[in-house]
């Protein structure tokens, strides 16, 4: 095991936008063989003809990359670890994608699951490719603040302290911290993925503040500090009710989780005596603006992939979510879209007409125990 702890791995990263190109660059740079994905070659196209991706900001330098591509199949043929950094709404896409290819003894790392994205990746490549023994790994959050300056240029802006990461199933966790430890000592172990998906800080961080900002964005075209100007005592106090709501559904069953302002003391040194004041304190933030538009991952994808599947797990607990509930209705408003019925599930994430122990006991083993043997 200390042997795959120092040798060189060979990564794949999918995913082409702001977190794949830093974790792209971020592990060629520390001379790891990285075959970078994107399902449209022209928008990695700069990419491709230059062979590397810069990195500005608090990390600085070039990634080599080895190969840019867009086969699944060759970018994703000999790695030990494949880093998906897409937007969960592609979470599905791309576990139908790399189901038909993927080697048994390879970690699927999920940068980040946002809510139940493990559950549902291996559900889907259960059924497509059940003879094969994948570890999905959900990261809790990405391990970069990052933003696309140009193609093939990526500003780091800030690195995480730690990122909580689960295996799916949990026995494997500290065997997949020990292969990527060397590499990536950030990335720390929890219990489960119920830990990782319920402590997916995004839901609360992304649609919210947009959403309650929806008409100073569309005046100022996101002209604003997100974090900063976006997140007043008001915001504030709506954020650490739908807060609330996620940490009793987790309590019911059984995650370790942390409160938003746990987190960003923990994650990035940063307190305060209110919300507002520890949000001050992340200094990643203060370069952050909002989105140019409505039309924003922020909404697109945190909100049928966090807020959705943490409100169908409250309504399949009977746990009341009045104020997660709203944000997801205001949001199909925004967008004109029913993200309830688009969003992720608790029959997506493979866990429908389970009880609360059969899912801590599937998270845990990756199988299913009932009175008559295993089913899963």
């Amino acid at each position: 095991m200390l042997e795959k702890q120092r040798k060189n791995l060979n990564f794949a990263v999918i995913g082409g936008g702001h977190g794949g190109q830093g974790i792209a660059a971020y592990l060629a740079y520390l001379g790891h063989k990285v075959n970078l994905y994107n399902r449209t070659i022209t928008k990695v196209e700069k990419i491709l003809e230059q062979g590397f991706i810069e990195m500005e900001g608090c990390i600085s330098g070039k990634g080599y990359m080895n190969l840019v591509t867009d086969s699944i199949e060759h970018a994703i043929s000999g790695a030990d670890v494949i880093m998906v950094a897409v937007p969960a709404s592609a979470h599905k896409y791309i576990a139908n994608l790399i189901a038909p290819y993927v080697a048994a003894g390879q970690y699927i790392v999920l940068n980040p699951g946002r809510t139940g994205g493990a559950l549902e990746f291996k559900n889907i490549i259960r059924n497509i490719n059940p003879g094969k023994n994948v570890c999905i790994v959900e990261a809790q959050t990405l391990l970069f603040a990052c933003r696309v300056v140009e193609e093939g240029k990526v500003a780091i802006l800030s690195k995480k302290n730690e990122v909580k990461v689960a295996a799916l199933p949990a026995i494997r966790t500290m065997e997949f911290i020990s292969v990527i430890n060397h590499t990536i000592p950030e990335f720390v172990k929890t219990n489960s993925v119920l830990d990782t998906s319920f402590n997916n800080i995004g839901a609360i961080l992304h649609p919210i503040p947009t959403i309650l900002n929806c008409g100073r964005i569309e005046n100022t075209k996101g002209d604003f500090l997100y974090y900063i100007d976006g997140i007043t005592p008001t915001v504030a106090k709506i954020i650490e009710e739908v807060d609330y709501e996620r940490m009793q559904i987790a309590d019911a069953l059984g995650a370790e989780v942390v409160s938003l302002r746990e987190w960003l003391g923990s994650t990035y040194g940063a307190y305060g005596n209110t919300l507002c004041e520890a949000l001050s304190n992340v200094k990643g933030y203060w370069g952050i603006k909002a989105p140019a538009s409505l039309d924003t991952r922020y909404i697109f994808e945190d909100v049928p992939q966090s807020l959705v599947p943490i409100a169908d797990m409250g309504q399949y607990l009977e746990i009341e979510t009045p104020t997660i509930n709203s944000m997801i209705h205001l949001a199909s408003v925004i967008h004109n879209k029913d993200y309830y019925g688009i969003g992720r599930t608790v029959a997506d994430m493979g866990l429908d007409g389970l009880s609360i122990d059969e899912i801590k006991s599937y998270v845990v083993s990756g199988e299913i125990y009932t009175s008559g043997g295993v089913v899963a």
